[in-house]
């Protein structure tokens, strides 16, 4: 029976027959593996994903965490499955062979994620955390922390966070009060409280390693405004010791957790650091360490930001993913109706399936997700090319092309593997509004990802405000040339019509882009950026659409149902979707005001 977690047809499609995976075994860093490894992993993720992860989704969704003011309960399936998943080597899936790992290309590490994230999201988000928080340190670490934390944190034996928000901060980091006080033995005493802390507190793991955005006091005592005076610290539940041991308790409690529409598998908490309540060596405040430079915190802690947009997008992309596969089956297998021509009552009902409405509600959530899923396994293609290119030029140009996309993998499938949630309900009728079955579940689940690791408004400002000009354009340069390298293969494959649509398009863009930033008013240009991020997202799944209708063209014809599938995705995304861009850049080069001349009295 075909899975309802994620099609793995269509995973070897984008990775053999687009992404061309197997030519980056001849890179030294993955020359020891081969098409039958990454297939063998691929093999242990479903297998895993399905017997130990899916198995108590609901469960864990329905019985939620809860704290009994000493510890936090969770439901015994968690805990097995992350065993599981340590004890498969998964967590060090992307990892050098030193530190134990597998040294896989990132692009089969998001792959094989994949699965996890459709099985069960809110347990998967343990080891996402745990495998950012690590990247981090490795990154921007000293030696001693990466013996420390890191190697534990790859062992499965700590699980790690990342603590930016606070409670009357939010996402404007410039105005976190949190503050560390240098001690004469290097380390920091920290103080302050952290909200929407993602695994902040739990019994999965020894030990539980924060990763703390905080504010050191200048000599006056008095913290520095902005941004520029935060530093990023390592604040260990327990205390390590020399010798890799635990010590005594720190000064990191919980105060409480968070009560969520969905995602309710993942313990979400407030934090208060340095309140007394445990007094390591003997006084308060919760002991920390210093991570790379002081005041350099934020740049520092992007590597996880990152890092964890681009698995945010992975996430909302399989929550949509399963939604829909789950909406096909039920499509499928469920009589209802006639069709509109043949309405006699003695006639069997036809499946859902065979309605016009249906097939269409159908195609939308299936362009969503495999585009989706496509764009998220291109920009991991893009980190194997950015560390293991043969050239500068070509690791400079991943770079670039990372910064600009990652807004879109964050934001785009967000709010459209959200709305094939929404789909997904709609086909299953009332019973889809039920929690008898799981698209509720995942409706609740996927609401969040437009939210967490920067909303979609600020998604929307970093790529309008910034990523679009930076380096005077080289990013948006370089997207174009790849783009318009697409349209030029389109033709040659008879995809005329898509290709003239498509650079049509995107070159409205580049004016609307030029029209915007020659507003010489910030407020005039970011008013409405939303709506860039919106069409500039469109334009990118158009583009991604367009090569995989291109690689469908070229490949062996022995799949005709699901290359012709693909085809009509394609097809149903450029006469559906993109048309929508036309009126959002007529209302950008219109420079309106509308929602920015609004008064708050006027409400």
């Amino acid at each position: 029976m075909a899975s309802t977690i994620l099609s793995r047809r269509d995973l070897d499609f984008l990775l053999y027959e687009w992404l061309d995976a197997e030519s980056l075994i001849q890179r030294q860093r993955f020359s020891e593996h081969s098409r039958e490894t990454f297939d063998a992993v691929l093999d242990l993720c479903e297998q895993l994903a399905t017997d130990k992860f899916a198995n108590h989704n609901k469960k864990s969704d329905q019985n939620e965490p809860h704290f009994d003011g000493e510890r936090v309960h969770i439901i015994p399936e968690v805990r097995q499955a992350l065993d599981a998943f340590t004890e498969a080597g998964l967590i060090t899936a992307g990892h050098d062979a030193e530190l134990g790992g597998m040294q896989l290309p990132c692009l089969l590490e998001k792959a094989g994620f994949a699965w996890f994230n459709g099985a069960n999201v809110a347990t998967s988000a343990y080891p996402m955390l745990s495998i950012g928080n690590a990247n981090t340190l490795l990154k921007c670490g000293s030696a001693q922390q990466i013996e420390q934390f890191v190697k534990p944190l790859l062992a499965g034996r700590f699980f790690g966070t990342m603590c930016l928000s606070e409670p009357q901060a939010g996402s404007s980091l410039s105005d976190i009060l949190s503050q560390a006080i240098a001690e004469p033995d290097g380390s920091y005493r920290l103080r302050g409280n952290k909200m929407w802390i993602s695994g902040g507190e739990h019994d999965l793991s020894q030990n539980i390693i924060h990763l703390v955005l905080a504010k050191v006091p200048d000599v006056n005592g008095k913290l520095i405004p902005g941004v520029k005076g935060i530093s990023l610290f390592i604040v260990p539940k327990f205390l390590v010791n020399d010798d890799g041991s635990l010590g005594e308790r720190n000064d990191v409690v919980l105060a409480g957790l968070n009560h969520k529409m969905g995602y309710r598998g993942t313990t979400n908490c407030l934090l208060n650091f340095g309140e007394g309540k445990y007094q390591p060596h003997g006084k308060p405040g919760a002991v920390a360490y210093l991570v790379g430079k002081l005041h350099h915190g934020l740049a520092a802690m992007f590597n996880m930001m990152n890092e964890a947009r681009i698995g945010v997008g992975l996430g909302a992309v399989m929550l949509g993913y399963t939604g829909y596969l789950q909406s096909l089956d039920y499509a499928r297998n469920r009589p209802q109706g006639r069709p509109p021509a043949n309405k006699d009552p003695s006639q069997p009902q036809v499946p859902l399936v065979e309605h016009t409405d249906v097939r269409r509600m159908l195609l939308a959530q299936k362009t969503y997700v495999e585009g989706g899923l496509a764009l998220i396994l291109y920009c991991a293609r893009l980190v194997d090319e950015e560390k293991t290119a043969d050239s500068t030029e070509a690791r400079t140009s991943a770079t670039l092309l990372l910064d600009i996309l990652t807004p879109i993998a964050k934001s785009w499938p967000s709010q459209w593997c959200l709305e094939a949630n929404n789909l997904a309900i709609q086909i299953h009728g009332g019973y889809g509004y039920t929690r008898e079955y799981n698209v509720e579940q995942l409706y609740r689940d996927n609401r969040l990802n437009p939210i967490h690791e920067g909303t979609h408004g600020i998604q929307a400002i970093d790529l309008l405000g910034r990523k679009v000009v930076m380096n005077s354009g080289a990013a948006m340069t370089l997207l174009s040339e790849k783009i318009l390298h697409t349209l030029v293969r389109a033709e040659q494959c008879q995809l005329t019509e898509h290709s003239g649509a498509l650079g049509k398009r995107w070159k409205r863009l580049l004016h609307t882009t030029e029209i915007l930033h020659g507003a010489n008013d910030l407020n005039v240009t970011l008013a409405n950026a939303s709506v860039y991020l919106e069409a500039f997202g469109h334009l990118v799944m158009s583009w991604i659409w367009l090569e995989q209708a291109i690689a469908a063209h070229a490949a062996e014809r022995g799949d005709q149902s699901f290359y012709a599938g693909k085809q009509q995705a394609c097809d149903w995304f450029f006469r559906w979707e993109l048309p929508r861009v036309d009126a959002q850049l007529d209302l950008l080069d219109s420079l309106d005001k509308t929602t920015l001349a609004m008064q708050d009295d006027w409400f």
